[in-house]
Formats: structure tokens, sequence, C-alpha cells
């Protein structure tokens, strides 16, 4: 499985971003985070940016800066940013996390049921979702050179 997750790593990294357009209700979910419990039910009428990521994805590196700006930029506007761990071991995710700063929502699912929820299919996935809990976007993989698209799906949800 471990293979698998770094052959997904390695197409992101050298693949432009996949972008695809989905709509529908997300998926709810209950984790346990860095600073409580999790739940995606608590977001309702804000706009939620939902990142999948992981200790060893190297694009998920590069997205935490812009996570942490983006966060800041729009927090007054009612967005939110949570971003979720796939690492069976917590202590892979802390590691990360003691290296690069999260200054939004972070929760674990060691267990990977959101993942598999939410369909992922590759490191990092982001999703855009609507004050009423609908997916509006979703991106595979981040490249610094997309994030004003990125941005924009957030300001389209606004």
């Amino acid at each position: 499985m471990k293979t698998l997750y770094t052959l997904l790593a390695c197409l992101v990294i050298f693949s432009h971003s996949a972008v695809a357009e989905i709509s529908g209700p997300a998926p709810g979910f209950e984790l346990n985070g860095a600073d409580g419990p999790v739940n995606l039910a608590d977001y309702h009428g804000k706009v939620v940016y939902l990142d999948f990521w992981a200790s060893w994805c190297s694009p998920c590196k590069d997205s935490f800066p812009w996570m942490n700006r983006m966060q800041e930029k729009y927090r007054k506007d009612g967005v939110v940013f949570i971003a979720i761990n796939v690492d069976r071991e917590k202590q892979k995710a802390v590691g990360f996390l003691e290296n690069n700063h999260a200054g939004f929502t972070v929760a674990f699912d060691p267990k990977g049921k959101t993942p598999a929820q939410y369909g992922l299919m590759g490191m990092p996935t982001a999703f855009v979702i609507d004050r009423d809990g609908n997916i509006l976007h979703h991106h595979i993989g981040f490249n610094s050179s997309d994030a004003q698209s990125y941005e924009q799906h957030i300001q389209n949800a606004l």
C-alpha cells in the first residue's frame, strides 16, 4: 500500500495538477484534531477548504504556507481551512507539523475512512465546500503556479 501511495505522490509531483468539477453534498466526518474533535457539520454556513495531506507528500509541504496565507486572508469572510492527515502513524504527522506550521484546523484519519469517502486519488487533494455543505470544486496535487486558480475557486464559493 505504501508503494501505491508513493507512486501516486510521484505522479502528482511530476504532472500538472489535475482538476475536476464535481458537485453534491460533502461527506460528513468527525475526527480527532490537533485541538480537539473536528466535525464538518460544525462548519455549516462557512466556506470550507478541505485538504488531505500526508507526511511523505512533497507537494503537501508546499501547500501549507499557501493555506496559512489564504486562511488569514479569508478568515473574516467565513472561510475555514481544514487539513486532514492520512498517515497511519500519528507521530509522522506530528513530526511534519513541527517543521510546517499550520495556522488552520488539523485533523487525523489514520484509518483512511474519510479519504475513501471522498474518493481520493492522489496527495494532496483539496475540496472547496460551499456554505450549504456542497462540493463545488476539487483538485489533485499542489503547484504554486496554480495557486491563483485555487484561490479563485474559494472566491467563487463566497
